[in-house]
């Protein structure tokens, strides 16, 4: 070990507010911007937003209690699976659907996150 003192390289902030993307700290520290994602080639899309709209369906029954919208959610995931039964899926029914279970779901942190992967599933169905 050696006998030099530590240098804090540290970030300090006071006050204000901070959005930051990506941040790097430290001596030789780098940080790379621009967009990230992984996409799996060997994942079935279709197959796999199918088995989320079941998973978003078993969610929505468990959680109804708590939904005030009724029988909408129940609409949006039938709407969504007969769309994404067509040989070319509209993109805007898709979209407009996810985000309409998108914000149903939003207080329901389960629901929540499965809507969030169900959405994943359906851009690798549109192709990114």
């Amino acid at each position: 070990m050696s006998n030099e003192p530590v240098t804090n390289h540290g970030v300090q902030q006071f006050g204000g507010h901070s959005q930051v993307g990506n941040q790097a700290v430290g001596q030789h520290a780098r940080a790379v911007g621009g967009p990230v994602g992984f996409q799996n080639l060997a994942v079935d899309h279709r197959a796999l937003a199918v088995e989320l709209l079941a998973t978003v369906e078993r969610l929505l029954a468990e959680h109804r209690a708590a939904l005030p919208d009724g029988d909408t959610p129940g609409v949006e995931v039938r709407r969504l699976r007969e769309e994404l039964a067509e040989q070319s899926p509209e993109p805007g029914v898709l979209r407009r659907g996810l985000d309409r279970l998108t914000a149903i779901a939003a207080p329901i942190a389960p629901l929540a996150v499965a809507v969030a992967e169900l959405t994943g599933a359906v851009r690798g169905v549109l192709g990114g």
